[in-house]
C-alpha cells in the first residue's frame, strides 16, 4: 500500500494554467513623495514597492557629542507613519535598510555607528508592521559582526521577515576557483556568503536570501545549488536588460533560462535600477515570460498541494485506511496498468497450473479491489481460466469489496477472505500471489514481513510473487526549506522521523544509489529482514550544506515490467508514491575538496532493524564528518507489526 497523499482537495484550488501567481515589485533608491510613488507603481501593475526605510536627506550621527547636543531630536530621520494606513504599510511596502553601512568595519566608530543606524531602521520597520525588510549583502564572505547584529534582530522580531540581498556573482571575486596554500577555496560563489550568514544566525526560519541577478551568471551547478534554498525574491536590475529589434527591453537567453527554472517556486520579483523610462515595458516583459511557461499537466496539478508538504508514512498494519485514501491511489493511471501487464505476462509465460485447472491468483491486501480487477482483466487478455482469492484485513474495505463483486458479476471468479494475510489458513496453493504493499522506500510499509508470512500459500516450486523484487535508493539533498519545516515541529524526535514528501525546493547533490533489496518468494532457510549498508556519494558542486537524504524505490513486478519512483527510471505519470525524506539533526556544511583533482564525498550508513513488535530505520552521516546515529532502537519512529 502506498504512502498517503493527504486529505486536501487538489486541482480545485488552482486557477491559472501555470498555477503560480506572478508577483512583481519595483525598487526605488529614493522616494520624494511616498504616496505618489506607490500609486505610480500600482498603475503599472506592480504589486509592491521597495523603498528606503530612512530618508536619504537625514544623516544620523550617534556619537556622544551629537547625542549630548540633542542632535537626534532636531529632526526625524525618516518620513511619518501617517503617510499610509497600517494595512498599506503591511501589504505594499518592503523596507530596505541603508546600503552604505559597514557592520564589520575595522574602524570602531564606523562599525558602532553602522550598528546603531541599522538597529534604528529595523526598529522603525517593525513599528510600521512591515511584513519584510531587505538588508544589504555582507561586505565579505564571512562577516561575523554583521551576522551577530542580524541574529539579534531576528530574535527581537515577531512577524517581520528579513531578506538578505545576495548577488549571484560577487563583484569583488572571480568565478574561477583558485586554491591557496591552505587548500581552501577562493571561489566567487556567493552561496558561501549566504550559508555563512544563515549558519551564524542559527538557521533562523525568518531569514531568507533575495538573489540579485548579475550580468554574468555563475556555473549551471551553482545556479542549481540555489534551488535548494528558501529564495523569497529575485531582484532584476534594469542594467542587465538588452534591447530587441523593436526597441523593447529583453533578457539574454541565459537569464531567461534561469528565470524559467525559478518560476515554478512561486518566487516574487523586484525590478531595480533606472525604471522611470520603461517601467511598464519591463513589467510586461517579465509578465510575458512568466505567462509563457510550459503549462502544467494533470499530474502537476494533482501534486501541487503536496509540494514540500511533510507527511507521516502510512502504518497499514496498525491502521485501516480510509475510503478517500483508497480512492486517491486507485486513480493512478500507470501503476495498475503495469500490474495488469505483469499478471498477463506471468499467465502467458510461466505455463503454471494444470492444463485444464483454473490458475489460482491470491491478491493479498486486496483493499477495495483494484488488483482483483487487474487479475481478472489480465486473465481475459491471456485467455486463462483463473480463480481469485481476495485477502483483506480492513473490515470496511471488505464491505466495499463484497459489493463490488456483486456489481461486477465476479461471484464465480472471486472469493473474499476477511483475514490478515499472515493468519489465514487454507489448503489452496497459489500460482500467483499479487500485492501492493510497497511504501515510498520500498520496504517501509512492511512488505517483506507481510509477504514472508503469506508465501506459504504459494505452490512450492512454481508459485511466483508479483512484485518479484524491490530496491530502495538513497541520495543526499540540500533543502533548508524541508529542514526548517521539521524544526517547526518543535521536538528533537522529529529529526529522527522519516517523512513522505513531494520535494520541490531542494537540490539533490548526487545520483541516488541502491540500498536494500528484497526478493519474493524468499526461499532462505533463515529469513532475516534486517539490513545494513554504507553508501558513498561524490559531490560535484564545490561546497554545499547537507540537510538529509531522499529515498526512492525501484520495483520489478515480473520479468521486464517495472514501477519506479527513482528519478533515473521514473515511471512517468505515476503518482501513487512520493519520495521519503530522512532528515539529520544538524545541517552539515560540506567543504570544498582539498585539491582541484578530487571531489567532496558524503557517506551515510543505514540500518533496518526489527524486534517482535516493530521495524525501524537508523541512519548516520559518517563522512566528511560524523553525525550521531538517528532513531536508535526506534525511539522516535517505528513501523508497528
Amino acid at each position: 500500500m502506498e504512502s498517503v497523499l493527504g486529505n486536501s482537495n487538489t486541482t480545485e484550488a488552482v486557477s491559472s494554467h501555470t498555477a503560480y501567481d506572478f508577483s512583481c515589485g519595483v525598487e526605488f533608491s529614493s522616494v520624494k513623495d511616498l504616496q505618489e510613488t506607490v500609486g505610480y507603481a500600482y498603475d503599472y501593475g506592480y504589486q509592491f514597492t521597495v523603498v528606503p526605510i530612512a530618508h536619504p536627506r537625514f544623516n544620523r550621527d550617534f556619537s556622544e557629542v551629537s547625542l549630548n547636543n540633542g542632535y537626534s531630536n532636531k529632526s526625524a530621520f525618516t518620513r511619518s507613519d501617517f503617510l499610509l494606513s497600517s494595512e498599506y504599510w503591511k501589504s505594499v511596502i518592503v523596507g530596505k535598510t541603508s546600503e552604505n553601512l559597514d557592520l564589520d568595519s575595522p574602524d570602531h566608530d564606523i562599525r558602532v555607528n553602522s550598528v546603531k543606524v541599522f538597529k534604528q531602521e529595523v526598529s522603525w520597520a517593525a513599528h510600521l508592521s512591515l511584513s519584510s525588510i531587505i538588508i544589504p549583502p555582507p561586505t565579505c564572505p564571512l562577516s561575523p559582526n554583521y551576522a551577530h547584529v542580524v541574529n539579534q534582530t531576528l530574535k527581537s522580531l515577531m512577524f517581520m521577515k528579513v531578506w538578505v540581498r545576495i548577488p549571484l556573482v560577487s563583484p569583488k571575486q572571480s568565478l574561477d576557483i583558485q586554491y591557496n596554500s591552505s587548500g581552501s577555496s577562493n571561489s566567487g560563489n556567493t552561496w558561501e556568503w549566504w550559508n555563512n550568514l544563515r549558519t551564524l544566525c542559527e538557521n533562523s526560519p525568518n531569514l531568507f536570501p533575495v538573489l540579485e541577478l548579475t550580468t554574468n551568471l555563475p556555473s549551471e551547478e551553482q545556479l542549481l545549488q540555489w534551488l535548494g534554498e528558501p529564495i523569497k525574491c529575485i531582484i532584476i536590475p534594469t542594467s542587465i536588460f538588452l534591447t530587441n529589434a523593436a526597441g523593447f527591453p529583453t533578457l539574454s537567453r541565459a537569464h531567461q533560462k534561469f528565470l524559467k527554472k525559478v518560476f515554478k517556486f512561486n518566487i516574487q520579483f523586484i525590478l531595480s535600477g533606472n525604471t522611470t523610462d520603461y517601467m511598464k515595458d519591463y513589467f510586461r516583459y517579465l509578465e510575458f515570460l512568466h505567462a509563457n511557461q510550459q503549462p502544467l499537466g494533470s499530474n502537476d496539478y494533482f501534486e501541487l498541494p503536496y509540494l514540500d508538504f511533510l507527511q507521516a508514512p502510512l502504518q497499514p498494519l496498525m491502521d485501516n485506511l480510509q475510503s478517500q485514501v483508497y480512492e486517491v491511489f486507485e486513480k493512478d493511471p500507470i501503476k495498475y496498468s503495469q500490474y495488469q501487464l505483469a499478471i498477463k505476462k506471468a499467465l502467458l509465460e510461466r505455463g503454471i497450473g494444470e492444463p485444464n485447472a483454473p490458475k489460482i491468483i491470491m491478491v493479498v491486501g486486496a483493499g477495495r479491489g483494484p488488483l482483483v480487477k487487474c487479475a481478472i482483466e489480465a486473465s481475459k487478455e491471456a485467455k486463462a481460466h483463473v480463480k481469485v482469492f481476495a485477502v483483506e484485513k480492513n473490515p470496511n474495505a471488505i464491505v466495499t469489496l463484497r459489493n463490488r463483486i456483486l456489481l461486477e458479476n465476479w461471484q464465480d471468479l472471486v472469493t473474499v477472505i476477511d483475514c490478515d494475510m499472515r493468519d489465514w489458513q487454507t489448503d489452496y496453493r497459489a500460482d500467483i500471489m499479487v500485492s501492493e504493499l510497497l511504501g515510498s522506500f520500498g520496504d517501509n510499509e512492511l512488505s517483506p514481513e507481510c509477504l514472508d508470512g503469506a508465501q506459504r500459500y504459494l505452490k512450492a516450486d512454481t508459485g511466483i510473487s508479483i512484485p518479484y523484487w524491490y530496491t530502495s535508493y538513497v541520495a543526499p539533498i540540500s533543502s533548508s526549506h524541508l529542514h526548517n519545516q521539521v524544526a517547526t515541529f518543535g521536538e528533537p524526535k522529529h529529526f529522527e522521523t522519516p517523512y513522505v514528501v513531494k520535494p520541490h525546493n531542494f537540490h539533490q547533490l548526487a545520483e541516488s544509489k541502491p540500498l536494500f533489496t528484497f526478493t519474493h518468494p524468499n526461499r532462505s532457510k533463515l529469513i532475516d529482514n534486517t539490513r545494513y549498508d554504507t553508501l558513498e556519494f561524490d559531490i560535484d558542486i564545490e561546497s554545499t550544506t547537507l540537510h538529509g537524504f531522499i529515498g526512492y524505490f525501484d520495483c520489478c513486478l515480473y520479468s521486464d515490467v517495472h514501477i519506479s519512483i527513482n528519478p533515473k527510471n521514473f515511471s512517468t505519470a505515476m503518482f501513487s508514491w512520493f519520495p521519503i525524506y530522512f532528515p539529520i539533526k544538524e545541517p552539515m556544511y560540506i567543504p570544498p575538496p582539498t585539491s582541484p583533482y578530487t571531489k567532496s564525498k558524503i557517506s551515510v550508513s543505514f540500518w533496518r532493524s526489527n524486534n517482535r513488535s516493530k521495524v525501524w530505520y537508523e541512519w548516520a552521516v559518517v563522512a566528511p564528518f560524523v553525525s550521531p546515529i538517528h532513531n536508535v532502537s526506534g525511539r522516535s519512529y517505528y513501523i508497528g507489526l
